[in-house]
């Protein structure tokens, strides 16, 4: 979908890049697939703040989302290309034909009218959901599994996609948007197709008070404090805060995070582009 930029008639407007809704068919969603969220501001059941920059936000209801693509041989026709403020992809309502309503990630190209299926040795066309056992190699794939059956959890956000290089065993090979290569199970299902509002990454928001309605609040930069509240805050006029750390004083470029033992070692052939 299409990005739009404003009419600077405002100072809001006028680094106002916004996306084009246009490939939008249905404003309001489908009631049965909604589902309200309390919000948490960043507190934890005693009130306390443990995740700072959250609070406030325009109220949002969750669409609840087929990531398992779990009616086997069911055919689906697309009733509605919709927006969901939950995330950055646009979302397609599906009429399955025993009755049954779902939401998926709609992937690019999705139309409506367009019959989509799940299944082990269904076609592998756009918005088909099969395991990659049954994908020919080289194809563009969405919402891979990373275990049999657990939902879709790799490749979700807008224009995002995963190609299937080999299998080998038990194992295809993935290389993901990222560029890290890695091995996933071969019983694993994937949606065909790359994911929709691929021009997401465009958009400009324009003002600060359009994070807000986003429920994030404002960061403070570590050197603006004082040294009783950052490593880094203190010192006379714009004085540099030395190597960069965390408020707990944990250096926060440079060193490395990831657990030398972690069990996913194994499955990666190769690490993200740095």
């Amino acid at each position: 979908m299409p990005v739009k930029k404003l009419k600077p008639i405002t100072p809001g407007q006028r680094f106002r890049i916004a996306p084009d809704f246009s490939g939008l068919t249905k404003s309001k969603p489908e009631k049965s697939l909604l589902v309200s969220v309390k919000r948490t501001g960043g507190r934890n059941n005693s009130g306390k703040m443990t995740v700072r920059h959250r609070g406030g936000g325009h109220k949002k209801r969750m669409r609840i989302i087929d990531f398992k693509r779990k009616k086997s041989d069911v055919p689906a026709t697309v009733q509605s290309i919709e927006y969901d403020p939950m995330r950055t992809a646009r979302i397609a309502l599906l009429y399955y034909a025993d009755g049954e309503k779902s939401y998926i990630i709609a992937p690019e190209g999705l139309k409506v009218g367009d019959k989509v299926i799940a299944g082990k040795n269904v076609a592998p066309d756009v918005g088909n959901a099969l395991p990659l056992k049954s994908i020919p190699i080289g194809t563009i794939v969405h919402n891979v599994e990373m275990h049999p059956g657990k939902g879709g959890a790799l490749v979700r956000s807008a224009g995002s996609y995963a190609q299937l290089l080999a299998r080998e065993g038990r194992y295809a090979t993935l290389k993901l948007p990222s560029g890290e290569m890695r091995m996933v199970l071969s019983a694993c299902k994937a949606t065909i197709g790359t994911v929709s509002n691929s021009d997401h990454i465009n958009t400009t928001l324009g003002k600060a008070g359009r994070n807000r309605w986003l429920g994030r609040r404002p960061r403070v930069r570590g050197v603006a404090m004082n040294p009783v509240d950052h490593p880094m805050g203190g010192g006379e006029g714009k004085a540099s805060g030395g190597h960069p750390r965390s408020r707990k004083g944990c250096y926060a470029k440079g060193q490395k995070t990831r657990s030398v033992q972690k069990y996913s070692d194994q499955l990666i052939i190769s690490r993200k582009k740095k």
